[in-house]
């Protein structure tokens, strides 16, 4: 009998989960890959974090098992196509290169299972502050690991509590102005590349938000990250988009093991 907990996709991207970082979620990641099975997984850049592991050199056992997972789905038969992101840049040297069965391209185009195109980029060449000043992005970079650490304190707090994972740092980001200011301007650049390609959407990651929405007649996509949100884009079998939200789809889970419905009460739902 199979794993009733088992999830199955025709396609799942995920990206920015920035192995070799202290704020990976790395344990959740192993969780969601554990639970399910898809065509083609698609690794949407910053999958290990190069700037941080050039500053220091930081690699649990849990980040070792991330790539040995990957590369097992790869060795049975799963397509794993890896598109790097500017915290793995020094990935696209090896475009065209396939890595124990891992392909590394610049970008690609997904088809749907209901014909649609979509441009897969990382997106970081839509950030303007990364193509214009690169040590401003450096330096934002070092901010951003600070309220990482924080809220990887805050979660270890939550956990000794009884509580699940809940992201302080996109909490906080999600109410500076600046913030979501980028965040809209970044969204409306990506999808113009994308109608610029003459494709249905782009899928992408690079600013840790992710979302399912149209913009001008262009479907956006963002995968999310593995550092706040944990979150994943899957593609379903008729090739509708969803947003996995991981850490919540776990709390359900656990919930609807634990409760017993009582007669005409329906039991909880996953996500």
């Amino acid at each position: 009998m199979g794993d009733p907990d088992l999830r199955r996709y025709r396609a799942v991207f995920i990206s920015d989960i920035h192995l070799g970082t202290r704020g990976c979620q790395a344990e959740l990641l192993l969780d969601f890959i554990r639970h399910i099975e898809c065509e083609t997984l698609y690794l949407v850049g910053d999958i290990i974090d190069g700037w941080r592991l050039r500053r220091g050199w930081f690699w649990p056992q849990s980040h070792n098992d991330v790539v040995q997972k990957v590369l097992r789905l790869a060795r049975k038969g799963v397509s794993v196509i890896y598109v790097p992101g500017n915290h793995d840049e020094m990935m696209r040297d090896f475009c065209g290169v396939h890595f124990g069965g891992v392909v590394v391209v610049r970008d690609t185009v997904h088809v749907t299972a209901d014909g649609r195109r979509f441009l897969v980029t990382h997106g970081d060449a839509f950030d303007g502050l990364v193509q214009v000043a690169p040590w401003l992005a450096r330096l934002g970079d070092w901010s951003y690991g600070l309220l990482l650490a924080a809220n990887t304190l805050f979660n270890r707090a939550r956990r000794r509590l009884g509580f699940g994972y809940w992201s302080l740092s996109a909490y906080l980001k999600g109410r500076v102005k600046n913030a979501v200011q980028f965040v809209d301007a970044f969204e409306s650049a990506v999808a113009d590349e994308a109608r610029r390609r003459g494709v249905d959407g782009v899928i992408c990651g690079h600013i840790h938000k992710a979302e399912v929405r149209q913009i001008a007649g262009v479907t956006y996509a963002n995968d999310g990250d593995w550092v706040e949100s944990c979150t994943a884009l899957v593609e379903h079998p008729d090739g509708r988009l969803e947003i996995l939200d991981w850490a919540k789809v776990r709390a359900w889970s656990r919930l609807d093991r634990k409760h017993k419905p009582v007669s005409g009460e329906p039991a909880p739902v996953l996500a």
